[in-house]
């Protein structure tokens, strides 16, 4: 009998999607194969602590006890340098007994040791390459894309750019700086009428799960959207509405899964409950339905799943990644590929999840195949050199 996997599920985070990540890392740890992997639930609080074993399930749970014996990365009272988890547990991380700031992969008192890490956290210190960074300084293995691919994903004015080097159609916006809208707001607002047509989404470049996200009408409007988004980042993105003010453009998600020969799912349809898919309409009310497949033409769909690779390997993604375009309503029907979302969510009724159940994965072998990704992906970078080696 082959020696089961080791997988840490990592989740919480100190994001504004804390609560979509305790949803997602429930399912995961609910339908993981337990046949194949051993568990360990590693929890990050809003506060940034890290949380093990039952403290860890108590923050899934909403036990408040979890706090009891929280450990901080970094706090010199109770985790030199740059231990992260509580010594009774297999560790992802520890010190060098000669050195208070080296990252290095260590077993536990058991013995056992992560062989891979699933991060489920979603949005700002999850999603955008500082916990990649962190993994890749312990040199472990772990699901999704690399430090780049996550960091490119998550900004949205970046994401755009590389869009756009591929040949990719992208709506017309507009990208300023929190400064900007600051110092002098008068022109701000003039240089985003000057280039973009009501209506307008606001966005933060670097948010998820629409946090942030405004839609404006006109220039009444445009002032508290650009107040919001700039809450929540320094850089913001203004794109010009998809439809205009007569109709309401179609919204097209793809889940993508593979590292360097990546496929796609089937196409679905959202159809936001509310005005456009903001946050409540993902997570809080009851008003969205997703349709899946989307009922388009299959050249249509063709389209939509090949520019959903083709932004995949554009972002140098890995793993997963749920890609998002709009159609323009009427009788052009022009596609435009709006984000790629690197770390999606994860529960079983999620997009992602569900795209790959019409398309023949089960939501376990969804996250089996992941992990065998993560791994191979680790593989290959092991055959990297980082050192110049001389006489060869």
């Amino acid at each position: 009998m082959s020696k089961k996997l080791r997988v840490g599920v990592l989740f919480g985070g100190r994001s504004g999607e804390h609560e979509v990540s305790l949803l997602s890392a429930a399912s995961i740890l609910k339908a993981i194969d337990r046949e194949k992997f051993d568990v360990t639930p590693i929890g990050i609080t809003k506060e940034g602590r890290w949380l093990a074993s039952a403290d860890a399930k108590g923050l899934l749970e909403g036990d408040s006890s979890a706090v009891a014996r929280r450990l901080r990365a970094g706090d010199p009272e109770t985790t030199p340098g740059a231990k992260l988890l509580h010594e009774g547990i297999p560790t992802l991380m520890a010190p060098e007994p000669s050195s208070s700031s080296a990252l290095v992969r260590r077993k536990g008192p058991s013995g056992q040791d992560l062989d891979v890490v699933f991060p489920v956290l979603h949005g700002t210190f999850g999603e955008d390459g500082t916990i990649q960074g962190l993994f890749e300084l312990a040199g472990i293995a772990y699901v999704g894309s690399g430090v780049l691919g996550s960091s490119a994903g998550m900004d949205k004015d970046v994401m755009k750019r590389l869009f756009a080097q591929a040949g990719l159609p992208i709506v017309k916006h507009v990208t300023l700086l929190r400064a900007e809208w600051e110092k002098t707001p008068r022109k701000a607002v003039a240089r985003i009428e000057a280039a973009l047509k009501y209506p307008v989404f606001v966005k933060p470049a670097n948010l998820g799960s629409s946090v942030g996200i405004s839609k404006a009408h006109n220039r009444k409007e445009l002032g508290p959207a650009l107040a919001l988004a700039a809450k929540y980042d320094r850089k913001i993105v203004v794109e010009r509405g998809v439809g205009g003010t007569k109709a309401r453009a179609r919204e097209f998600e793809v889940a993508v899964l593979g590292n360097d020969s990546p496929q796609a799912s089937v196409v679905g349809e959202i159809i936001p409950g509310k005005e456009f898919y903001d946050y409540e309409a993902k997570y809080l009310s009851e008003g969205s339905v997703p349709v899946i497949p989307a009922k388009i033409t299959r050249a249509e769909s063709r389209k939509i799943r090949e520019m959903a690779v083709e932004a995949f390997k554009a972002c140098d993604l890995s793993g997963l990644a749920r890609v998002d375009f709009l159609m323009e309503p009427g009788g052009k029907r022009r596609i435009y590929i709006n984000e790629v979302n690197t770390l999606p969510g994860f529960t079983s009724i999620s997009m992602y999840p569900k795209l790959w159940e019409a398309t023949g994965v089960s939501y376990k072998d969804l996250i089996t195949r992941l992990i065998e990704l993560a791994l191979e992906r680790h593989a290959d970078k092991s055959r990297t050199s980082y050192s110049y080696e001389t006489g060869k």
